[in-house]
């Protein structure tokens, strides 16, 4: 689903240097004569040096692509090209999967010539665009001009241009979708993070189950299928099963909507978009409200009790209609968790919000499904009590801590400077307190009698809760919190006061540290970064400070590019990433010389060390 298609190493000027032309070309017309108005083909035959390979036409690893255009004033137009069939295998010099020749390939270009064509002889210029690679470099993609003589002769005979054996049409990756050209993307990242989302959304939907506005209705829904039973055990499975589907179709529906409206490399920058992080977060503010008892937020009765009367008929669409309307009733509850999804969901691929969306319905509704399987373990549930409002009322404060962190956003892309790393984690530390003290009795609200004895869950949970404050409470000293980093704004103070802060960055300065780097004699590390990117500022506070890498990128001129702010800056940054990598997403890395010629790239989160350092030394 989605594109797998690795980043790789431009060789610099010293490695070509090796081999300067390591394919040679030849064109010509085949047959030699053509009329005006009829079509014409040209041979193009390319010689290829042992240990080397040229890329086809249709190879997913785009910038080294073979590309065969007409020049301007050329009296034909190309209709076709037609290459030889070659089996993709992986290509350890891209890192991906190709589409390669290796000794000879032969390219036939399809024209019309023009109606207007002159006779007699005339020159048909072909402008070439192809790279080289061996097992351990590519060429940088060279644009060659070649030319073919055909003679116009009106007596020509039609040419036939039959699909010769073993030669297909050659067509560019993406040209059948017209979507933008993307390079080389790293695949493990992109790969990793999508099943580590799916995965997170399918825990989250089991733990919705837990909730106030759902567990309670689990006995009640399950006794509509069990009498069901009546006519048969497979009946009651089949109605819960429509039942579950229900549910699952809401929550897809909902993530398809935000597939639809966010788009592809849209999504990326309405995740950093002020007012979308805003809205969010009022969003946020007024569900953790509702959670604390301050209001009750419900779906309008009339609709509720349209769906019940009309799933009340019974049947599959009965049960159907029953999934739809149980999603809606238990929406005050498992919002926050949606929300989170979806939220989350923006940065990734366009169809990642419904997939996320089917992955959480699929959790909430799997519980009523094996119930519905083994009705005996409905008397082994807890029952419904005092535990839901705790429930509620813990989440109420996580689901504020993620206000802040929205509203935090917004205040990073404005450039306002009202919400520094001190206030954030103050915040943070008291709204991970309050919860832990709530559970421990020392703090009243509804859920916890006075006199109602601490329970060892309840002393677990509250230890472990005030624990992570006291964490948060040394990271506002100065203390680097690991990943925690990520969802914290970058520390204002002096470099070296702490780990995320100890390395020096130019921003928003690529000429400025390539003009640095060639003054040193240095490479310049860029780094695509974002203001609301949490996986960057996870790199940076958890890769970037190992020594290891803090010794490699020691050696270099070191540049942070932000391309998702509302500046000119970074709709600049972002204009360049698109244009030179073909890549929107963030974070990204590249390793340039000082004549700004980009020699590695890579795209994404790891935890792997060796794999960074990898890219680092090249």
């Amino acid at each position: 689903m989605l594109a797998r298609v690795s980043t790789f190493v431009l060789a610099i000027a010293a490695l070509i240097a090796q081999s300067p032309n390591p394919v040679t070309f030849t064109l010509s017309a085949d047959p030699p004569k053509a009329a005006p108005g009829k079509p014409a083909r040209l041979k193009l035959e390319a010689m290829i040096e042992k240990g080397w390979h040229l890329y086809s036409i249709s190879s997913p690893v785009v910038p080294t692509a073979t590309r065969i255009t007409l020049a301007e004033g050329t009296p034909a137009k190309i209709t076709r090209i037609l290459q030889q069939k070659v089996a993709a295998k992986f290509d350890p010099a891209a890192d991906a999967t190709t589409e390669s020749y290796e000794d000879k390939a032969i390219f036939y270009i399809d024209l019309a010539i023009a109606d207007d064509a002159k006779p007699g002889a005339a020159e048909i210029a072909v402008s070439l665009r192809s790279s080289a690679c061996n097992d351990k470099i590519c060429l940088p993609p060279k644009r060659r001009a070649l030319t073919a003589k055909i003679d116009i002769d009106p007596q020509a005979p039609p040419a036939a241009l039959h699909i010769p054996d073993g030669f297909v049409e050659g067509v560019p990756a993406g040209a059948a979708s017209a979507a933008p050209k993307k390079i080389a993307e790293s695949k493990k990242p992109v790969e990793e993070s999508l099943w580590a989302f799916l995965l997170t959304a399918f825990a989250t939907g089991l733990a919705s189950v837990l909730t106030p506005c759902v567990f309670p209705m689990i006995p009640f829904t399950l006794s509509y299928f069990i009498n069901r039973g009546e006519a048969g055990r497979g009946e009651g499975l089949r109605q819960a099963a429509v039942f579950c589907l229900g549910i699952v179709v809401l929550f897809t529906a909902i993530g398809l909507t935000a597939s639809a409206v966010l788009g592809g490399s849209g999504a990326q920058q309405l995740s950093a978009n002020p007012w979308v992080n805003g809205v969010i977060g009022l969003v946020f503010f007024a569900f953790g409200l509702s959670m604390l008892g301050a209001f009750e937020i419900t779906i309008p009765s009339g609709v509720l009790t349209k769906l019940n009367e009309a799933s009340a008929g019974g049947g599959y669409g009965g049960s159907l209609l029953m999934g739809l309307t149980f999603s809606l009733t238990s929406f005050a509850c498992v919002g926050p968790f949606m929300g989170s999804l979806l939220a989350a969901s923006v940065t990734g691929d366009r169809l990642q919000p419904a997939l996320g969306m089917a992955s959480f319905a699929s959790g909430l509704a799997l519980p009523f499904f094996v119930l519905a399987l083994f009705p005996a373990w409905l008397k082994k549930l807890p029952k419904s009590g005092g535990w839901l409002m705790r429930v509620k009322v813990v989440l109420a404060f996580f689901v504020f801590a993620m206000m802040i962190k929205y509203i935090s956003n917004v205040d990073a892309v404005l450039h306002w400077n009202l919400i520094s790393r001190e206030l954030f984690l103050a915040l943070w530390t008291i709204l991970v307190a309050m919860p832990g003290l709530y559970l421990l009795g020392w703090l009243r609200f509804e859920g916890i009698s006075k006199d109602e004895d601490v329970s060892i869950p309840r002393l677990l949970l509250g230890i472990v809760l005030l624990a992570l404050a006291l964490l948060l409470l040394a990271g506002l000293f100065g203390a680097p919190l690991g990943e925690i980093d990520g969802y914290v704004p970058a520390s204002t103070r002096p470099a070296g006061t702490s780990g995320a802060a100890s390395m020096t960055f130019m921003k928003n300065d690529l000429p400025g540290a390539l003009a640095k780097a060639k003054a040193e004699g240095k490479q310049v590390f860029v780094n695509f970064t974002g203001y609301t990117c949490t996986n960057c500022k996870v790199m940076k506070a958890t890769m970037f400070t190992r020594a290891a890498v803090s010794d490699e990128m020691d050696k270099m001129i070191r540049v942070e590019l932000y391309t998702d702010g509302d500046d000119k800056d970074s709709e600049a940054n972002q204009k360049l990433q698109e244009s030179k990598f073909g890549r929107p997403s963030i974070p990204f890395y590249v390793i340039m010389d000082a004549d700004g010629n980009p020699l590695r790239t890579f795209e994404g989160l790891t935890r792997d060390e060796a794999e960074y350092l990898k890219f680092l030394r090249g």
